[in-house]
């Protein structure tokens, strides 16, 4: 039987990196942000919805992130309306994944895992963490990024301490050896 291994994690944990380490020992990873920004793009499912209730967000055949953050801001009632659309086009995404992948575990990458009850029908769930300092650090030296909104997106976030009491599992991602060693020794205990 397949195991289902959430993976998830706050702003800046590491969480894309941890995801490539299993795509690196051959285990097969769905990401729910790549899946939004598959339906999002030219030629995407969501781009005809989206032209039938938000005109404004479609750009050159693709819906603009940004004029979605507009209009939310403006009406958060919109939010919404976007998820109703969204949801059941990222769930029928995740489906083909699971029906394209005969592997012993197959991982899903989803930022906000708790936050939409995903563990639900999850077989267990990985918290990638490390201590806020490193994760301020990581994040304050991404382009753009500064301290007010970092601590807007945090605020927003369910706290780190949080997911990872919620967690099947947790790897601490100091250092890039150290999370190897653990996705290798996490894989070989879920595998085994």
């Amino acid at each position: 039987m397949t195991h289902y291994l959430g993976l998830t994690g706050s702003m800046g944990m590491g969480k894309s990196t941890t995801a490539q380490m299993f795509r690196d020992a051959g285990v097969p990873v769905w990401d729910a942000d790549a899946s939004v920004h598959r339906l999002y793009a030219k030629g995407g499912a969501a781009v005809p919805l989206f032209r039938d209730i938000f005109p404004d967000a479609i750009i050159d055949g693709a819906i603009a992130r940004d004029k979605l953050k507009d209009m939310i801001a403006a009406d958060p009632s919109v939010l919404d309306k976007i998820e109703h659309i969204v949801h059941p086009l990222v769930a029928a995404d995740r489906s083909a994944f699971i029906a394209a992948n005969d592997a012993a575990i197959l991982v899903f990458d989803i930022p906000l895992l708790f936050e939409t009850g995903a563990d639900s029908w999850l077989s267990s769930v990985l918290v990638v963490t490390a201590p806020p300092d490193v994760q301020r650090a990581r994040i304050l030296a991404r382009p753009g990024m500064t301290s007010a909104h970092l601590d807007s997106i945090l605020a927003r976030q369910m706290p780190d301490a949080e997911k990872c009491a919620r967690a099947d599992h947790v790897i601490k991602t100091l250092t890039l050896d150290g999370t190897r060693a653990a996705v290798q020794e996490l894989i070989g205990k879920l595998t085994g």
